[in-house]
């Protein structure tokens, strides 16, 4: 009896230790975003938001953001193919460094592609040739933002790959279908959901990247400013207003995209 009063008083315990913990970190902050970015009313949260420079700097990061998730659509899918697929030198290394956006600080990578692109390196030499530069530019923002997101759909391809029961596409070979016709018929279908989810967090993902973007963007109103650097700088000019209104319309889009991962994640289990 003692034993099932300790077990239920840990239990209960643990639960509400949960419950704060979510209140506390997620849903207190959240609720402080909304509620300051509505604090003077509808028409002072219009106007933060119809800013032109606001306006301009989520128009430029969902489209940024909305590039770099194609990229990493094509590469993660094909990063994630051949590290499941195939065996080669460096296999486990370069497995091991998918990950490597996660832990890297994100100043660090935008330093990094400030020194790999920069106008001083041998990339940015040969880019200016061509009459064309990156760095300060849109291209540089997007390298950024697939950087950060580069192992989403890496990460979320590989496990669908490894419960592939391997019969059904020897049945479609043996049945005299080409590679390519037991790819996009066998094998892409088992990716697909997949790719979306990875696809969708990256995209969430690119919409709030910060440190790799603003050493490398430029941020020049209406041109190179992305929301999260113009958040900063309203931050910056005191004007909390302006930054928590923005803030709320990329929190809601993330919030969106969330309920989509999860609804495509829901009905591939239900399946």
């Amino acid at each position: 009896m003692n034993n099932l009063f300790r077990n239920r008083w840990w239990s209960f315990g643990f639960r509400t230790t949960i419950m704060l913990y979510f209140i506390l970190l997620i849903v207190l902050p959240i609720i402080g975003i909304y509620g300051q970015s509505f604090r003077s009313g509808w028409g002072p949260f219009w106007e933060s938001v119809s800013d032109p420079l606001a306006w301009k700097a989520v128009l430029l990061t969902l489209k940024l953001a909305i590039i770099a998730t194609i990229i990493n659509i094509f590469l993660g899918t094909m990063i994630g193919w051949s590290l499941i697929r195939y065996r080669f030198p460096g296999r486990r290394l370069l497995n091991s460094l998918v990950d490597l956006p996660f832990a890297l600080p994100t100043a660090v990578g935008g330093l990094m592609i400030l020194l790999l692109l920069g106008p001083n390196s041998l990339v940015g030499s040969l880019a200016q040739g061509l009459g064309f530069d990156i760095v300060f530019h849109e291209p540089a923002i997007v390298v950024a933002m697939v950087f950060v997101t580069f192992p989403f759909v890496i990460r979320a391809v590989q496990p669908l790959l490894e419960e592939l029961d391997k019969s059904e596409e020897e049945a479609a070979y043996t049945l005299g279908a080409s590679k390519t016709r037991a790819f996009f018929q066998v094998i892409f279908p088992t990716m697909l959901p997949g790719i979306s989810s990875g696809a969708m967090l990256a995209f969430s993902r690119a919409l709030a990247e910060f440190g790799a973007v603003v050493l490398v963007a430029g941020n020049i109103p209406g041109k190179t400013l992305i929301a999260s650097v113009y958040i900063f700088g309203e931050i910056e000019s005191d004007n909390p207003q302006g930054a928590a209104a923005v803030s709320v319309m990329l929190l809601t889009l993330s919030f969106v995209i969330l309920w989509a991962v999860n609804l495509v994640q829901s009905r591939r289990l239900g399946k």
